[in-house]
């Protein structure tokens, strides 16, 4: 039996536009670049290119290129000998040999270091490959690769190779966001519900309410299809199964427990040192004002190392009128 596309559902303009634009290109012996936004279906539009191509019956090799670091990813994607560094005990084929014959879906590719760039332009550019530690080889692959990164961008800053930006941009299929093909999102939330039931065993599916799809219909979807996916299918396994779904749960941690926002500090106590001592409630008002105004006044003259003029300014006071508060309070003589 045959091996089919792979689904990707929806009836909306800018949606049919990218499948007849996969439709064209994935008979082409060409590299081809997939760009779009997360949840978007990249690999499942580079698995339509595959297996709409003369390709079909080989191999079809999946890279996420941001999973693994430099080192790593070089070894997964082109192979070592045994021995070529410590740990490497036995011969690696790599996933670039892998897919000889067949196509290479490599995903999240801006992520790739620049030695890694290098080798898989060689790849791309003569079919040469070269394990670590090893010889050349030679492969017959059929690069496809995705990202959501703007990558003339990062190329024209030093941050992609540009060279390897032209060939792999040979065509370049983009993938709308959900937001752009919103007629598509009854189709694809009932698609997904319907799997759900299935995964659930219920007997059918009862539907959504008129204000569940409008709720459906006014969200962002930020992640896009996979983010819708994850709301429906989380929303029917919380909803009734005898009746239709009342509510998407588009947060799934809007009831979950968080820990309480830090406090704003309280603000430090005054240091006594720069502020003289409260007056006490004992004696009457007189008493209290002299107290509050001769600790004032030594504070300042202390803070000052009782240079008049100093004390006299921060305390927004003449120099006389300073003398003459020091003198009625027995801090200085009266001569």
């Amino acid at each position: 039996m045959l091996p089919s596309p792979p689904p990707l559902l929806g009836e909306s303009p800018a949606f049919l536009a990218a499948l007849a634009h996969i439709s064209r290109v994935a008979p082409l012996e060409r590299p081809v670049l997939i760009i779009g936004e997360r949840g978007t279906g990249k690999e499942l539009a580079a698995a339509r290119l595959h297996y709409l191509s003369r390709r079909w019956d080989r191999p079809f090799v999946k890279v996420n290129c941001a999973a693994l670091p430099e080192s790593l990813l070089d070894s997964e994607l082109f192979g070592h000998e045994a021995g070529a560094f410590t740990g490497a005990i036995r011969r690696q084929t790599g996933r670039v040999e892998q897919a000889d014959t067949g196509t290479l879906f490599l995903d999240e590719i801006a992520t790739a270091s620049p030695a890694v760039q290098e080798k898989l332009l060689r790849a791309v550019e003569y079919g040469e490959i070269e394990r670590v530690g090893g010889r050349t080889l030679t492969v017959d692959v059929r690069v496809v690769g995705a990202t959501n990164a703007d990558l003339p961008a990062l190329a024209e800053a030093g941050k992609f190779r540009a060279d390897l930006l032209d060939r792999l941009a040979f065509d370049v299929v983009t993938l709308p966001p959900l937001r752009a093909r919103r007629e598509d999102i009854p189709l694809l939330a009932e698609h997904f519900a319907m799997g759900m039931v299935r995964e659930l065993e219920r007997p059918l599916f009862p539907g959504f309410t008129p204000q569940t799809l409008d709720q459906l219909l006014g969200h962002g979807w930020p992640g896009n299809v996979r983010e819708l996916r994850n709301a429906v299918e989380r929303s029917v396994a919380a909803s009734d199964p005898d009746g239709p779904v009342e509510e998407i749960t588009l947060d799934p941690f809007a009831s979950a427990w968080r820990p309480a926002a830090p406090q704003p500090a309280k603000p430090a106590p005054p240091n006594p040192a720069e502020a003289p001592p409260p007056p006490t409630p004992s004696g009457n008002f007189d008493e209290q004002v002299r107290t509050f105004e001769s600790g004032l006044l030594k504070t300042a003259l202390e803070r000052h190392r009782f240079n008049q003029r100093q004390t006299a300014q921060a305390l927004g006071l003449g120099y006389h009128q300073l003398r003459g508060l020091l003198k009625k309070h027995g801090l200085i003589g009266n001569g």
